[in-house]
């Protein structure tokens, strides 16, 4: 029996070569992490948020099927970038949400204990968006770190991967941009 992230890898490589059937095999396989990831995403939301896990990843799924040239490493730069879809499509959906309110209350997540801010604070999706943005512009690295670690929840290591990085550099990004992006936050 092969190894599932084995597997994963291999099937996003034939991707990548043009097989269509490689991502159509590929998609079942990867669904309960990418629903997982979304989860995660939710259990941060307000309990009234009108789209769902399911909906998220099925939206990753028709962006990513949409693409016509991939050129996937491995699973971790797979995860990734999904990550970043999903990002994109959350903050899009509250972005749709607040011109609809017309300037009604922003979509809020709560960030984990990893951002050293109490559990209870609520962030505006948004807000850490903006904020993101603005830490790529001052270091792009930092803030591919906070978008793999924390939308995507990928482990220390897995990033080490996707970025050619030690995981010891990870590691001290990490708690830099943590310390920042609290900074930033906290002056909302």
């Amino acid at each position: 029996m092969s190894n599932p992230q084995t597997t994963v890898t291999a099937l996003l490589l034939s991707w990548s070569d043009g097989d269509e059937a490689a991502r159509d095999r590929l998609m079942p396989l990867v669904f309960e992490e990418l629903r997982r990831m979304a989860a995660g995403h939710f259990r941060r939301e307000r309990h009234s948020h009108t789209l769902q896990p399911t909906a998220l990843v099925n939206e990753v799924f028709l962006r990513l099927i949409d693409r016509k040239r991939v050129n996937w490493k491995n699973r971790a730069h797979f995860f990734g970038f999904a990550a970043q879809l999903m990002r994109r499509i959350l903050v899009d959906h509250a972005r749709a949400h607040n011109a609809e309110k017309r300037g009604g209350k922003a979509l809020t997540v709560t960030l984990d204990e990893s951002f050293a801010i109490p559990r209870q604070r609520d962030l505006d999706l948004i807000a850490l968006d903006d904020a993101l943005a603005t830490l790529k512009e001052l270091d792009e690295r930092q803030s591919r770190i906070v978008e793999l670690r924390f939308f995507a929840g990928l482990q220390v290591e897995e990033v080490a991967e996707v970025l050619g990085i030690s995981p010891t550099t990870v590691k001290r990004d990490w708690r830099t941009a943590r310390l920042w992006l609290y900074r930033e936050l906290r002056k909302q």
